[in-house]
């Protein structure tokens, strides 16, 4: 039987609506089974806290379990690389952040692209760090410790969590922007030992995440000087920002979430619809700003934005600052 011209084309076009129906039925009914969300560092971190909140909104709102998994190690790079080799089915998830948007610039020999491989889902939450030194610290703000510096140069030893982490690049874009000469002094297993010398004056400053510092801020063990976001923190509501002082300095973590490559837009819509509306629960905005942050909301389109932006920012610092990983 031969067909015209018309009947062809309503076959044509109703053969491809029947390829396209499981994709997209799929899509829809997601999740089918439990999705895990991977954490590139070890549990009980800022970013694992939110990685487990998130996951507990999400099973409640969508009925299956979200499963953080942590896959520490690399800076982060292990868990990041178990995600971009993950299938693009919505099934694993990378809790992403200013560790990734680093890391894009700081290591030259990754096996993959972070920005290329990684879609945004969804901004969750911008977390702020404290300027601290110790009491003893003849500075009471930070105008009084640019002085300081300045009539001082390389005698302040400034802490860090490791070559290469937000505390780092944090000091190094306050170095930059207000033109003074500290001394890095990276402690390789992370904050706790930054601490331990701050407590004990063998360093002079850290621009500590709010979680790990605020306890110290509260007991009188630590002067906080300011915050790194452009806004004051609720926590430390008299506390003024670094921007107060440093007009345009900006140094917040961000997280959020991302997928593999290729992961269907439906199903990232149904995640970002979710997130967002995760945000606005009393209890989980609530326990956000206990960690010293503010929740994320938007579109992808938006995390998008923030994560070019930051990668950009962090870009200029690494490369000025000839940053290179240990």
């Amino acid at each position: 039987m031969k067909l015209c011209r018309r009947q062809f084309l309503h076959l044509a076009v109703g053969a491809a609506a029947l390829a396209v129906l499981p994709r997209h039925a799929s899509a829809l009914d997601y999740p089918t089974r439990p999705v895990r969300i991977v954490v590139g560092f070890d549990a009980g971190s800022a970013l694992d806290v939110i990685a487990r909140l998130i996951s507990q909104q999400l099973s409640e709102r969508l009925g299956q379990q979200f499963v953080v998994e942590n896959r520490p190690g690399a800076a982060g790079n292990i868990g990041t690389e178990v995600v971009v080799r993950a299938s693009a089915d919505g099934y694993t998830l990378l809790l992403t952040g200013s560790v990734d948007t680093i890391n894009a610039t700081l290591y030259q020999t990754l096996h993959f692209n972070f920005i290329h491989d990684i879609v945004p889902v969804a901004g969750i939450a911008r977390l702020t760090s404290i300027v601290v030194v110790h009491p003893s610290f003849p500075a009471k703000t930070i105008s009084e410790f640019i002085a300081y510096a300045r009539a001082n140069p390389g005698k302040i030893n400034m802490a860090s969590a490791g070559t290469g982490t937000p505390s780092h690049l944090s000091g190094e874009l306050f170095e930059m922007m207000s033109g003074i000469n500290m001394v890095h002094v990276p402690y390789h297993r992370g904050g706790p030992g930054a601490f331990v010398d701050l407590l004990g004056g063998q360093v002079q400053v850290f621009f500590a995440a709010m979680p790990a510092s605020i306890g110290y801020v509260r007991a009188g063990k630590l002067r906080a000087l300011a915050v790194t976001t452009i806004a004051r923190s609720e926590a430390l509501p008299d506390v003024p920002t670094v921007s107060e002082f440093l007009p345009g300095y900006e140094a917040s973590g961000i997280i959020g979430l991302g997928a593999p490559r290729n992961t269907s837009a439906a199903i990232i819509e149904t995640l970002n619809k979710e997130v967002n509306a995760s945000l606005t629960d009393a209890k989980f905005a609530a326990r956000v700003a206990d960690l010293g942050g503010t929740t994320l909301p938007g579109s992808p389109a938006d995390f998008g934005k923030i994560i070019a932006d930051e990668v950009e920012k962090w870009a200029k610092v690494i490369r000025v600052a000839n940053i290179k990983p240990d």
